[in-house]
């Protein structure tokens, strides 16, 4: 015959099998993994939250650790806490703000008629300067 029948009537193959296959545990964590990858970018945009209004007093707050706002105008011309300033000397009027600061964070309102580039040009300027924090404010629908 070309096959054997065995010791006992196949004693190995009626036993459970005691290896675990990892190949489904790994396909499985990968697709999580590109999930985790694909939703984190959109888990970083603000949400839209009313707060409950009560009474009481406010904490003191330092003045020096307020955000700064930039603003960019139709012209395009930037203005940084309502001043005019150049593009050139943008980096070092914020590294004069920030000097000592422990929070950098700073808010961009351009305005809608402006080009992406010259926008992201600015944001690059601002993280060129050191800040950390960049957020762009925008109008609720």
């Amino acid at each position: 015959m070309a096959f054997s029948a065995g010791n006992g009537g196949g004693d190995e193959y009626d036993r459970p099998m005691a290896e675990i296959n990892v190949v489904p545990l790994v396909d499985v964590m990968l697709v999580l993994l590109i999930i985790t990858m694909i939703t984190s970018p959109f888990m970083e945009q603000g949400v839209d939250v009313r707060l409950p209004v009560a009474g009481g007093a406010s904490l003191r707050k330092d003045v020096s650790d307020e955000p700064v706002t930039l603003f960019v105008g139709k012209d395009r011309v930037i203005r940084l806490r309502e001043k005019p300033v150049a593009r050139k000397d943008l980096p070092a009027r914020l590294a004069e703000i920030y000097k000592g600061r422990q929070q950098r964070e700073i808010f961009v309102r351009a305005d809608k008629d402006v080009p992406y580039g010259s926008v992201a040009e600015i944001m690059a300027l601002v993280q060129a300067a050191g800040i950390e924090k960049v957020g762009l404010v925008t109008q609720p629908e």
